[in-house]
């Protein structure tokens, strides 16, 4: 396909959503949560539509020589695909952020001014191996009445294909339109490049990935970015952390699922700690296949362990390898998670109060955790329904982000012919 006549697909389709934008913002909650119902129960009437294609993908996938971590991003299953459905039902019971008056006041003129939420509009999705992300994204988009444009990633092209045309063929039953949901069925980058700049169609672009996708988007893009980060997380083991916490955290922190962007990949160790478990802790990395690359004084406890390099410090492993930092203090700990983390989740194991509070203070990070998993760092964990993304910005939304994230506001005065 020449490069005209992709630019000219993918503006067709950023203008479809934005018509079907103003139709969905104007939808009753009611209208709204019965059309992901029945979006649900689509999805689950069609997993092995939905299975079949995904099979392609990892086939695909496997040829290619992907990574284990990589292929278990990008594969799906009956329980995983009736997650993702249930996670519809959970969005429809929220609350719908649109239409809430967040602040109201009278001016002396006797003017009413009332700041109201409303939707974003047209939500541009760029996001890599995750089919998962095709439905939690359109989820909360609609609820939060916006037109959504997906361009998933070349691996899960078959996956987030059919996906699509099984929620198109549920829209048919909703008072929403098939075209608030725009699929770029496309490989060509060139369809990527022609989303960074349609600032007249799309209001906001939300990549979610790599860090290369992320930066990708972030440096190029001219239409507004709500920008998600990579997760280099820490856990730091103070002098004073229970042994019992602290393994059990870790071993959940890192193995639950070492592929996803809050599992942990640096542990920060304070030399004392260290020095009394360190036996229970190098028996805890055997148990579990945990690959240790650590620094030199680290080295002496784990025989296994391989010397880390500045690139260790900085890696999202997404592996069963962890990179293990050994301090003096938490200020050596903090000054560590401030060179190399990336805002997005860090934990303290400590009894101490005091020690905790400093921590969850001074680490600049969207997610602080004090004696628990950075695993929660998830829409879903946190009562959200889903999740858009995780964002480490400070503007507008942090956090990971569900349907308040999805919303931004508009001042309506009532007057009785007032002029200034």
């Amino acid at each position: 396909m020449n490069v005209t006549k992709v630019q000219t697909n993918v503006e067709a389709q950023a203008i479809a959503a934005k018509k079907a934008a103003k139709k969905v913002s104007l939808l009753s909650n009611e209208e709204k949560n019965e059309a992901l119902h029945i979006l649900a129960d689509t999805l689950e009437k069609n997993i092995q539509v939905i299975l079949n294609a995904n099979e392609k993908d990892l086939q695909a996938g496997r040829e290619k020589g992907y990574e284990e971590a990589y292929l278990d991003r990008l594969a799906l299953s009956k329980e995983r695909i009736t997650d993702f459905a249930e996670g519809l039902r959970q969005v429809a019971e929220l609350e719908d952020p649109t239409g809430k008056i967040l602040s109201n006041w009278t001016l002396d003129n006797g003017l009413l001014v009332e700041k109201v939420s409303v939707p974003l509009g047209v939500i541009g999705m760029i996001y890599e191996a995750r089919p998962n992300v095709t439905v939690d994204a359109t989820g909360l988009a609609l609820k939060s009445g916006n037109a959504i444009i997906l361009k998933g990633g070349s691996s899960a092209l078959s996956s987030n294909k059919a996906i699509v045309e099984v929620m198109h063929e549920a829209l048919i039953e909703t008072k929403i339109p098939q075209e608030a949901v725009q699929f770029i069925a496309t490989t060509d980058r060139v369809a990527t490049q022609q989303l960074f700049t349609m600032k007249e169609h799309i209001d906001v672009l939300i990549p979610r990935g790599g860090g290369s996708l992320i930066n990708a988007v972030v440096n190029n893009a001219t239409v507004p970015v709500l920008e998600t980060g990579v997760g280099n997380c820490h856990l730091y083991i103070d002098v004073e952390a229970d042994v019992e916490k602290a393994l059990n955290i870790l071993v959940n922190a890192k193995t639950d699922r070492p592929a996803v962007c809050n599992a942990l990949e640096t542990a920060i160790i304070h030399k004392e700690w260290l020095d009394k478990n360190s036996v229970a802790l190098n028996a805890t990395f055997k148990k579990h296949n945990i690959t240790v690359h650590g620094d030199e004084t680290a080295l002496r406890y784990f025989p296994n362990a391989v010397l880390a390099t500045e690139e260790d410090w900085a890696n999202e492993y997404l592996s069963l390898d962890i990179a293990v930092k050994t301090v003096a203090n938490i200020e050596e700990a903090i000054d560590h998670i401030e060179t190399y983390g990336t805002k997005h989740s860090e934990a303290i194991i400590t009894e101490n109060k005091d020690t905790a509070k400093v921590f969850m203070s001074l680490v600049d990070a969207s997610a602080l955790y004090h004696n628990a998993s950075t695993r929660f760092t998830d829409g879903g964990a946190l009562g959200f329904g889903a999740e858009i993304g995780i964002s480490t910005q400070k503007l507008h939304a942090r956090g990971p982000m569900g349907l308040p994230a999805l919303t931004t506001v508009k001042f309506l005065m009532s007057g009785n012919g007032q002029i200034r």
